[in-house]
């Protein structure tokens, strides 16, 4: 009859938590190996780059993540997504062929893209 009213909420589960911090160490570490191991395999070969350890393999990764920006878990505003890209669709839609024509023409003018004349 009556209802808990936790039930509804989201409530705070610590083993959930716990599994995923650890399902994410496991992971690095897993990602870790298989940069060291390929580093290893095949470049001290092809080019003769010193032998990696595991710490200079996830080093490698975090600094991959910060320069590249990959690993990316959905669109977070560039190209995947988000209010920017919403809003530039809707505004291109809305648009007559005269004004997608324009609106292209003037980009093309500010990116460099200007066609010669024959």
């Amino acid at each position: 009859m009556f209802r808990n009213k936790m039930s509804n909420q989201k409530r705070f589960r610590p083993l959930k938590v716990l599994f995923f911090a650890s399902m994410a160490i496991a992971f690095g570490a897993l990602f870790g190996y298989i940069v060291m191991f390929l580093w290893n395999a095949i470049l001290p070969e092809v080019v003769g780059a010193q032998p990696l350890s595991f710490w200079q393999a996830v080093g490698l990764l975090i600094l991959s993540r910060i320069l590249f920006g990959s690993f990316r878990y959905g669109p977070r505003g560039g190209y995947g997504g988000g209010p920017r890209r919403k809003y530039w669709k809707e505004k291109w839609m809305d648009m007559s062929e005269e004004e997608r024509a324009e609106f292209k023409s003037k980009w093309k003018e500010r990116c460099g893209w200007k066609r010669e004349e024959d």
